[in-house]
C-alpha cells in the first residue's frame, strides 16, 4: 500500500503538466484533504491510507482540464470555514477575505443590520453573520446562487435570510442598515480575453462581467440605493477592479457619501472601497 505522502507526490508531478511546481503541490494538498479527508500532518507524516485511485484520477484529469479546485472538490476555504460549491456561483478570493475582515473592525456595533447584495456562494453574509451575531441579508439575482448559499448556511450554522432580487431592476426594501457590502461583478468584458481558461469556462460570467461602456453599473446602482436603505452613520463596502477604485471614490463623493477611503489588498492593489452615509 503506498501511504500518503507518496500518493501526494504523484499527485502533484502529474499536476506539474499544467501548473508550476508550488502551485501544483498546494493542488494536491487540496485534494487529499478536501476529497479524501486527509489531514496535511498525515501526508507529512506518510501514513498509510486507502484511498479509492479511480476517484482520484478521475479528479486529476479534471484540474489537467483546467477546472478549478473548488469545484472538483465542492469545497472553497473562506476567513477559516469550508464552503460547498458548484460552478453556479463565484469561486471565493483571498481579496474578498480582506474584505469580510475589514468590515469586523471598523463595526463594532452590537448586533448589526447587515446586507450583502449578490450573495453567490454566501460567503460574505455567512461569515459576517458567524462573526457579528447580527442581523444578516443577503440578496442575488441567480436561484442557482442562492441555493448554495442557503445550503452552506445551514451547514455552517449561520442565520442569513436570503431572497431573490435584481438590483439593477428593483429597489432595495429594507432600511436601517448600519453596512451595506456587495462584491459585484466588475470585470470588463474587453478583459475576457486575457484571463485564465480555469475562470471562463468555469465560473458564471453573469458573477463576473461587466459592460465596458459601463463598468460601473452595479456601483453606481447599488450606492444609489444605499442612501436609502443604509441608516445615518452606515457603512458602505464594495469590493472593486482595481483599476476603478479612484472612480467609484468619485462616484460616491459626488453623491454625498462622507469618509470615502481606498484599501490595497495584500497585493497591494486597490480592492475595497468604503463610504459612510451621513
Amino acid at each position: 500500500m503506498k501511504n500518503v505522502k507518496q500518493i501526494w507526490q504523484e499527485t502533484a508531478k502529474q499536476l506539474e503538466k499544467v501548473y508550476d511546481r508550488r502551485e501544483a503541490e498546494n493542488i494536491s494538498y487540496l485534494l487529499l484533504e478536501d476529497l479524501f479527508k486527509v489531514s496535511k500532518s498525515s501526508i507529512l507524516s506518510a501514513d498509510p491510507d486507502e484511498i479509492e485511485d479511480p476517484i482520484l484520477q478521475k479528479s486529476i484529469e479534471r484540474l489537467l482540464n483546467n477546472e478549478p479546485i473548488q469545484y472538483v472538490t465542492g469545497i472553497a476555504d473562506f476567513y477559516g470555514h469550508k464552503f460547498n460549491l458548484k460552478p453556479g456561483a463565484l469561486i471565493p478570493r483571498p481579496e474578498t477575505e480582506e474584505l469580510v475582515d475589514l468590515i469586523i473592525r471598523e463595526n463594532h456595533i452590537s448586533t448589526p443590520k447587515i446586507l450583502d447584495v449578490g450573495v453567490g456562494s454566501g460567503c460574505i453574509a455567512i461569515s459576517l453573520a458567524l462573526a457579528t451575531k447580527g442581523e444578516v441579508f443577503g440578496t442575488d439575482v441567480s436561484d442557482e446562487a442562492l441555493e448554495i448559499a442557503v445550503n452552506n448556511a445551514e451547514l455552517l450554522g449561520a442565520t442569513v435570510r436570503f431572497s431573490k432580487h435584481d438590483i439593477l431592476q428593483e429597489e432595495l426594501s429594507m432600511k436601517g442598515l448600519n453596512v451595506l457590502v456587495s462584491n459585484p461583478p466588475y470585470i470588463p468584458e474587453g478583459e475576457k480575453s486575457k484571463m485564465s481558461l480555469n475562470v471562463t469556462q468555469y465560473e458564471p460570467e453573469t458573477a463576473l462581467f461587466v459592460p465596458d461602456k459601463d463598468p460601473l453599473i452595479f456601483y453606481k446602482r447599488i450606492a444609489d440605493e444605499g442612501l436609502k436603505s443604509l441608516k445615518k452613520g452606515g457603512k458602505l463596502y464594495f469590493e472593486t477592479h482595481e483599476k476603478f477604485g479612484e472612480e467609484v471614490k468619485m462616484y460616491l463623493q459626488n453623491i454625498g457619501y462622507s469618509d470615502i477611503v481606498i484599501h490595497q489588498d495584500m497585493q497591494g492593489k486597490d480592492r475595497v472601497v468604503s463610504a459612510t452615509h451621513e
